[in-house]
């Protein structure tokens, strides 16, 4: 990660800078100079919103500029989706209503190596898989959802280049969860009435509960 040079009160080192919506994680090596200046990690993570949120059901546009900012986004989804143990983000769950899809759909033997989708479409499906599926944007819920066991897909990389990708298993299941984020698309979509019901409840204490501890903590978690 790029080094960043901020200034932060002294009490923050340990925790982290918090700016734009963006958490810094302040390196180990962070160092005090007179002028309260702290050298941090760049690794920024992006505020995951929790359903109902509104912007999760907006309308995703397909990205047209591949530049710097579009880069950004991505290292901030990924650093956010790997703090969080998820497998998968989708740009609208840190409030980005773009095409945009981070993936790590690793097993607890293998290193990270988190894919990025710009404009995903899945064009190809093939058998039947039914997962028990998790969303950070659901924390706390799971619902068992029958998908494709086989997907092939077609989306851009970061530099504009078009690619395909064939899956099976959790990486298929992973990315089909995601591009439902794409479309507006829910876990929430998929369960019962009574379900639904149960989920609202538990998650609108689950939502104050958060706003709770984060003004305990100065916003920072």
């Amino acid at each position: 990660y790029p080094i960043l040079i901020v200034k932060i009160p002294f009490f923050c080192k340990a925790i982290g800078y918090r700016h734009a919506g963006r958490t810094f994680r302040c390196a180990s090596g962070v160092e005090k100079t007179p002028k309260k200046i702290y050298i941090v990690s760049a690794m920024a993570l992006r505020d995951i919103r929790i359903f109902p949120d509104p912007v999760l059901r907006k309308e995703n546009r397909p990205v047209e500029v591949f530049d710097e900012r579009l880069k950004e986004l991505a290292r901030d989804m990924i650093d956010t989706m790997i703090s969080k143990d998820g497998v998968g983000l989708a740009a609208p769950q840190v409030g980005e209503n773009v095409r945009v899809v981070t993936i790590d759909a690793r097993t607890d033997e293998e290193r990270s190596r988190p894919i990025v989708l710009v404009n995903p479409e899945i064009v190809e499906k093939s058998g039947d898989i039914v997962w028990n599926e998790g969303c950070l944007s659901f924390p706390g819920i799971y619902e068992e959802i029958k998908r494709a066991e086989q997907v092939t897909l077609k989306a851009r990389n970061l530099e504009g280049a078009e690619f395909t990708l064939k899956a099976e298993g959790l990486l298929a299941v992973a990315l089909q969860h995601e591009i439902d984020h794409l479309e507006g698309k829910l876990i929430f979509d998929y369960m019962s009435f009574l379900r639904k019901k149960l989920v609202r409840r538990e998650l609108k204490k689950k939502v104050e509960d958060m706003k709770k501890e984060a003004k305990e903590t100065g916003g920072l978690a």
